[in-house]
């Protein structure tokens, strides 16, 4: 599939629901397998050009990538207990926490399914060691038979213990996290497609929660309706709970709580929403409690603040396009004025995938300290972020963009209305 044809997939999907309702999805938009294909291939293409024999992936994430298991993805994050070896020439292994076996039966990308040894303090107390043993062996014994004489693998997340088994077993360990996520980083217009149809979902969400948006409802119980909503839909999980209204706005990262919200508050929120095929949506909106009830309207202040996220957001997104270098984008970034800068956001833009993802892209003012350079591709998908609030003062405005770079520039992937009638 052609970035064309891809994109006009894509513009498909995204109006979809508003012409037939909430979006079916009983059935994928597009072939996963093609998507999982392209993923694994784009693993084991970064693992034969960092010489590597095999990469060995226990965050949840990559091995979500490498194969679309997704049995209990969260709970497994907990522990040392479901991983893949993607063998570079060779076969990819599945190690789930129990034998299990029909789980991975509809995978094509998985060529053998084995229980895994479990090491894990939780299911074997102290019998760690042992245990880490038998997993160490079979892990040796795959890069002796598939690598050729290569003892290199990459690997992602691996406790001190499992790492100490490898090295016994003269396994030269090398960082596969950032492996994992260059590798992530460019979309197919297939996994596009897909990513569409997870904004679809966030967005009815949104649309929902906006619905019961009246003083005296609480925080959560205004967050739970996006939950429901995504898992309703066919969703996964969400990643934050970055919902706050009123005084809790400013400054940001307070996650939501029992507080009522009160007729006048300022609303801001964060989805962070792995949705359907597990792709995340991440896109920030704020609103005013009781202005679509027509029984207050925002502040000055309230106005105020949110047309400079607006701007930030807006100026931002049109520094971005293909072949610009981070460096670059970030030089050329809206310039936050002195009274928000302490409590700018921690990024300016990052990456988005699975989950939140390379690059991050850093503000002017961070971007000696803590920035690194890089160039935008066609197929990144970028979430572009503002925090507007005073130190000190009342209430702040969070919004966020999520846009894809294309070959000629970017095209967004939200639909929801900001309110520009407040500007």
């Amino acid at each position: 599939m052609s970035a064309a044809m891809g994109l006009n997939a894509i513009d498909a999907v995204k109006k979809a629901p508003r012409q037939h309702g909430a979006m079916e999805y009983s059935e994928a938009p597009t072939d996963l397998n093609v998507v999982r294909g392209y993923r694994l291939q784009r693993l084991r293409d970064a693992l034969k050009a960092g010489d590597y024999a095999g990469g060995l992936f226990f965050n949840q994430l990559n091995t979500r990538y490498a194969t679309d298991a997704t049995n209990m993805q969260v709970w497994c994050a907990h522990y040392e207990t479901r991983c893949v070896f993607v063998c570079t020439d060779g076969p990819v292994i599945l190690f789930d926490y129990a034998n299990h076996p029909h789980l991975a039966t509809d995978l094509p990308g998985v060529d053998e399914y084995r229980a895994i040894p479990s090491f894990y303090f939780f299911s074997v107390g102290p019998r760690g060691e042992e245990r880490v043993k038998m997993f160490a062996d079979q892990i040796s014994d795959l890069v002796k038979t598939y690598g050729g004489g290569n003892n290199r693998i990459a690997v992602d997340h691996v406790s001190i213990m499992a790492a100490s088994a490898l090295q016994d077993q003269q396994i030269s360990l090398h960082d596969g996290e950032g492996l994992a996520e260059m590798a992530r980083a460019i979309k197919s217009p297939e996994e596009l497609i897909l990513m569409q149809a997870s904004m679809n979902a966030c967005e009815q969400g949104i649309r929902e929660m906006r619905a019961i948006l009246e003083p005296g409802i609480t925080e959560n119980a205004l967050w739970a309706k996006l939950h429901e909503v995504n898992i309703r839909l066919g969703g996964e999980w969400i990643e934050t709970r970055l919902l706050s209204a009123g005084p809790r706005t400013n400054p940001w990262f307070r996650e939501c709580s029992m507080r009522p919200i009160e007729l006048g508050d300022m609303v801001s929120f964060d989805t962070d929403l792995i949705g359907p095929y597990g792709y995340c949506s991440d896109i920030s909106r704020a609103w005013v409690c009781g202005v679509d009830q027509g029984d207050i309207k925002p502040t000055d202040e309230q106005r105020r603040l949110y047309a400079k996220a607006y701007e930030q957001i807006q100026y931002n997104i049109g520094t971005l396009g293909p072949g610009k270098s981070f460096r670059e984008v970030t030089e050329s970034t809206w310039t936050i004025p002195d009274e928000f800068l302490s409590n700018r956001y921690t990024s300016c833009m990052h990456g988005i995938g699975l989950a939140d993802e390379y690059p991050s892209i850093k503000h002017k003012a961070d971007f000696n300290a803590k920035g690194y350079d890089g160039v935008f591709v066609p197929g990144m998908v970028m979430c572009v972020e503002s925090f507007i609030g005073v130190e000190g003062g009342r209430e702040g405005v969070k919004l966020e963009e999520q846009v894809v770079i294309t070959e000629t520039g970017v095209e967004r992937m939200s639909t929801y209305p900001y309110e520009t009638n407040w500007l």
